[in-house]
């Protein structure tokens, strides 16, 4: 099959997904509904057509079919899928697509600084549209932005740093108060993995390297973890949102996010609101792994998160899914669902 030219120096090869055993298998209803989420707010002209990549107008006319439809069962929501998108596997020039996965971190907080708290989540400054970029991450934790009013809540500094790594966090108050930090912006710097420089300086060999590993290694010296922690310096800023059981962590397309169906995508690369089929064997806490094929839809977007096949899967709130989300480094293929034309 001849292949064609797609964003970010990938190729675009005309895939047999729709008649392949793994798309009968999926649940085309879970997957409508997070599309349903995005397609409702694309539609309105919402959140998502101000960030990140403009949806082609072929999108928005998918989009606003699917708002117009509203909910569909499992039958009518493959047939949605298959009359008015076209598979595509992606191919990107390095070979297969890369994975990771994230999850809402649930973390303890204080309303004021205290010992156990001493690190504030910020709001966005005034400035952040205006002025780019922003101080780096040392020039922040060093008072760059001290009296501006920005502190939202305090944490602890290592929990904070992961929580701007997944872009969101649930928090509660000593009191027992719930409330969430939903990603708000960052500082225009380029992000820097720190669990590379761990690697790298041979405190932790790379095949041991996990993210509950990283934050361990951190925990053992916190002189050591203050002076890794600098060396990356992207800094996430926060709104202060209530706190929904039921419904996912707002991403950056501006709608809840969907465990296992949501995904993080290159947004210069890809529009939000663009279906992606994902398969990739998944490790498993209890050691070996486990298979994974299923329809995505793009709703998020991350620092770390560039080129045309690097993918970066929800996988809920809590520590069972950070659990899961940080054993996950690992390839598998791609394919992207585009709008047929005269859709």
């Amino acid at each position: 099959m001849r292949s064609a030219s797609g964003p970010g120096g990938a190729r675009l090869r005309p895939s047999a997904l729709f008649a392949s055993p793994v798309w009968a298998a999926d649940d085309h209803a879970a997957a409508y509904g997070g599309f349903l989420e995005t397609a409702r707010r694309i539609a309105a002209g919402g959140d998502a057509l101000r960030t990140g990549r403009m949806p082609r107008p072929s999108l928005l006319r998918v989009c606003r079919a699917a708002a117009e439809a509203g909910r569909l069962g499992p039958a009518a929501a493959r047939a949605f899928f298959e009359t008015r998108f076209r598979p595509l596997d992606v191919l990107p020039p390095n070979g297969e697509a890369f994975l990771t996965g994230y999850y809402e971190p649930e973390i303890p907080a204080s309303p004021v600084r205290t010992d156990a708290f001493p690190s504030p989540a910020l709001r966005p400054p005034d400035d952040l549209d205006r002025i780019a970029p922003q101080p780096e991450r040392s020039a922040i934790l060093d008072g760059a932005l001290a009296g501006r009013g920005l502190e939202l809540v305090w944490l602890d500094p290592i929990e904070l740093f992961f929580a701007q790594i997944q872009g969101s966090a649930r928090i509660r108050f000593p009191d027992g108060r719930r409330m969430r930090l939903a990603y708000a912006g960052r500082n225009g710097r380029p992000y820097r993995a720190i669990g590379r420089i761990v690697v790298d300086e041979g405190h932790v060999p790379r095949e041991e390297m996990t993210m509950q590993r990283l934050k361990a290694w951190l925990r053992a010296d916190a002189a050591e973890a203050d002076r890794v922690m600098r060396m990356n310096p992207s800094y996430v800023f926060f709104r202060l949102v209530p706190d929904d059981p039921s419904r996912g962590p707002v991403g950056a397309a501006g709608v809840p996010l969907s465990p296992m169906r949501s995904i993080a995508v290159d947004r210069t690369l890809w529009s939000y609101g663009t279906p992606f089929f994902l398969s990739a064997d998944l490790p498993e806490p209890e050691g070996g792994s486990s298979r994974f094929d299923a329809l995505t839809v793009a709703q998020d977007t991350g620092t770390a998160i560039t080129g045309p096949a690097r993918i970066d899967l929800f996988y809920g709130s809590g520590p069972e899914a950070g659990e899961r989300a940080g054993l996950v480094r690992h390839s598998g293929s791609l394919t992207v669902l585009l709008p047929r034309s005269g859709t």
